[in-house]
């Protein structure tokens, strides 16, 4: 299983991505299940994230630049950590994907879903996953949530920008490519209700 959390800021996808690798561990005793993230995951992929988020800058990052950092991340996790442990028969779950990229350079940053596909083509080649779990909710109550504690410029753009990123993520979850894959799945509730939520939706892949 290759299983990635999307949603926008303060959806809870990494507490509730930790809780399914927990859920796993102890169901799987036997198998290797990792937790990763993108963009990083390893020394290369984390240094890439600090350059493309935490980096303050006196210009503005061109988003064909952000796209093209975020894919050269993304190729690294995948090879070099993701398709190693789906290789050995384990489970891996991560925090965003291709499918971050799409909805933030694709449709907040303007480039288009096309191009943020074509730019990632080699990137992933056939490593895409089994299960997209996609939290959404009120977006005014998500953006009060507290973000990335290291540091994310995306924390300061304006309401506008993510009512856009979720309009990507409805294109996707539209998107006969990936329909088959796509969980939507409501993130109110208690973290425990939702991680039921998600348990459920995960007993009905086929």
């Amino acid at each position: 299983m290759y299983i990635v959390f999307e949603g926008v800021v303060g959806t809870g996808k990494t507490t509730q991505s930790k809780m399914l690798v927990d859920f796993f561990r102890k169901k799987y005793p036997e198998k290797e299940v990792i937790w990763t993230r993108e963009p990083g995951g390893s020394e290369v992929a984390d240094a890439i994230r600090t350059v493309v988020q935490a980096t303050p800058f006196t210009e503005l990052m061109d988003p064909v630049c952000e796209a093209y950092l975020y894919a050269a991340s993304r190729a690294h996790t995948l090879r070099n950590v993701i398709k190693p442990v789906l290789n050995r028969g384990g489970i891996v779950v991560v925090d965003r994907s291709i499918f971050s990229s799409v909805s933030w350079q694709g449709f907040g940053r303007g480039l288009g879903k096309e191009t943020i596909l074509s730019i990632n083509a080699h990137a992933v080649e056939n490593i895409w996953p089994t299960t997209v779990v996609y939290l959404h909710g009120n977006l005014k109550e998500m953006m009060t949530r507290t973000f990335d504690a290291a540091g994310d410029k995306f924390e300061k753009f304006p309401q506008e920008f993510f009512m856009a990123c979720e309009e990507g993520y409805e294109d996707i979850s539209r998107d006969k490519r990936f329909a088959s894959i796509w969980k939507s799945i409501l993130a109110n509730g208690t973290k425990e209700e939702v991680f039921q939520k998600i348990l459920f939706a995960l007993q009905q892949t086929d």
